[in-house]
């Protein structure tokens, strides 16, 4: 069979050939195209180069083009997979520095709390331009697949204004279910059956069986407890477990900043982090991560260049939904995953407008959601916090409307349980004059904005944070991995 892949964002190197990877594990698959395309020229080359290597060494007839041009990566796709991160690492140091002025303490930002709403400003008005281009030069029933984050607002937004057929995914429910499976001592997450359900990275294992049995709260929390490793690392995951009574897909520092809890007052959130790694909870995490890593591809492509010379292993295919649905969608082979769609009722005590993620089924029908899922209460009440959120930050992403968009980042539950109304308003006005160039639907708005700005009497904080004091380069980290390993 053959058919044309569009991967827009190529460019983030190893996640694209990971997805490339995966495809190509599909023995039918062997005849399609692949148009990479991305605002880098560099990246895409680099991507490219990789991919005609792994062509070339597995003797495929797939073909790969790489073009900046959109459009025409576009032109005849029946798939589209979308990877962006709109504004890079500039706008995305100003999601987690400025909310820390006014004391807002992220980990990630980068799905709701004020990084991750303004992350959703830049990235909507974009995932609407890639809809517009869809609709008029893809396949008729072209199918969009976002990985971009925020993952709910994009998915609205492409879905509800875009117009597209679109499916979110994400792999927090696979990574969440092997460390389950890890705490209960099975081999392998085949041991391990579950409906996980709610929305994106507030997603609840509701229902839990090893090897059919039954596993409870409290057998899971003593599992946990007892691990070495994430007893320690996952202290306020745990907490939540305690007392909601069901797991969350999240890592400890990602749930920390959808909650109004745990990261308030500086005094407390020491308490419920863990530094060995950022994504425990370490104040500015993801961002100092990325930084230190935002070249690591270049340093690294002489080894992927060496790695793309060898056979596909179909056996290493990963878990990413992506390569897995067009699989069942073109071969009828049936999948079951876990996808951000539209509730329509899926969910019942979720709003019908949502995008919720929960469990479905791929066949040549298409993605069928298991429907008539009902969270437990607690669950669904934070969801809906978030939802509400969310709903607030796409309207206003649409309509360049500056007052719904504070709107949006006081009713954030953990702005909220921090600063107050003027912080907040001082804080968005900042947050968009810094930002302005990626932010075209409130150009209208900034000139007010640095005029408040100018003369606002709002005082910031000086919360630096439960964060590492340096950021170290590419080669001290390899160096660093070195040590350990020579150490270990």
């Amino acid at each position: 069979m053959s058919f044309k892949i569009a991967i827009i964002g190529a460019g983030s190197v190893g996640f694209t050939k990971k997805l490339f990877t995966d495809i190509l594990c599909v023995p039918e698959f062997k005849d399609i195209e692949f148009a990479l395309t991305d605002v880098s020229e560099h990246n895409l080359q680099m991507i490219k180069a990789i991919l005609d290597r792994i062509v070339e060494a597995n003797r495929l007839p797939t073909r790969v083009t790489a073009t900046a041009d959109r459009r025409k990566a576009l032109e005849g796709a029946r798939y589209v997979i979308s990877c962006v991160r709109v504004g890079g690492l500039e706008a995305y140091a100003d999601d987690i520095r400025i909310p820390l002025k006014y004391g807002i303490d992220q980990c990630v930002g980068d799905t709701i709390c004020a990084g991750g709403i303004l992350y959703g400003q830049r990235n909507i008005p974009v995932i609407l331009d890639f809809c517009k281009d869809i609709r008029e030069v893809a396949e008729t029933n072209v199918k969009f697949l976002n990985y971009a984050n925020p993952m709910a607002m994009n998915t609205w937004a492409a879905i509800e204004y875009g117009k597209v057929d679109t499916v979110g995914l994400c792999h927090g429910v696979q990574h969440g279910a092997e460390q389950i499976a890890e705490v209960l001592g099975a081999k392998s997450t085949q041991e391990l059956d579950y409906v996980c359900s709610g929305i994106n990275h507030q997603t609840w294992f509701i229902d839990l069986r090893l090897n059919g049995r039954p596993i409870g709260k409290d057998e899971l929390v003593a599992a946990f407890e007892a691990h070495p490793v994430y007893s320690r690392q996952e202290k306020l995951r745990i907490d939540v477990l305690k007392r909601f009574g069901v797991y969350s897909t999240e890592s400890n520092g990602h749930l920390s900043e959808y909650l109004p809890w745990y990261r308030k007052r500086p005094d407390e959130i020491t308490r419920w982090i863990d530094m060995s790694d950022w994504i425990h909870g370490e104040t500015g995490g993801y961002l100092r991560y990325s930084t230190e890593t935002r070249n690591w591809f270049e340093t690294e492509y002489p080894q992927f260049l060496e790695a793309a010379s060898k056979p596909i292993d179909r056996a290493k295919r990963s878990n990413e939904h992506a390569s897995h649905i067009l699989e069942a969608l073109e071969t009828n082979r049936v999948y079951r995953g876990h996808f951000n769609v539209k509730n329509n009722g899926v969910i019942t005590n979720l709003p019908q407008d949502a995008i919720i993620e929960s469990p479905g089924f791929v066949d040549r029908f298409g993605i069928n959601m298991a429907a008539g899922i009902t969270l437990p209460e607690a669950c669904a009440a934070t969801c809906i916090a978030s939802i509400n959120v969310q709903r607030m930050s796409v309207h206003a992403a649409i309509s360049g409307d500056i007052d719904l968009l504070k709107l949006a980042v006081l009713h954030d539950p953990l702005v909220g349980a921090v600063s107050t109304p003027e912080e907040v308003w001082q804080m968005v006005d900042e947050m968009v004059v810094a930002q302005a160039a990626w932010l075209p639907q409130y150009a209208h708005a900034v000139p007010a904005a640095r005029e408040r700005l100018s003369t606002s009497q709002v005082k910031t904080r000086e919360w630096a944070g439960a964060a590492r004091r340096s950021v170290r380069s590419i080669e001290e980290l390899r160096a660093e991995k070195a040590a350990l390993k020579q150490a270990g």
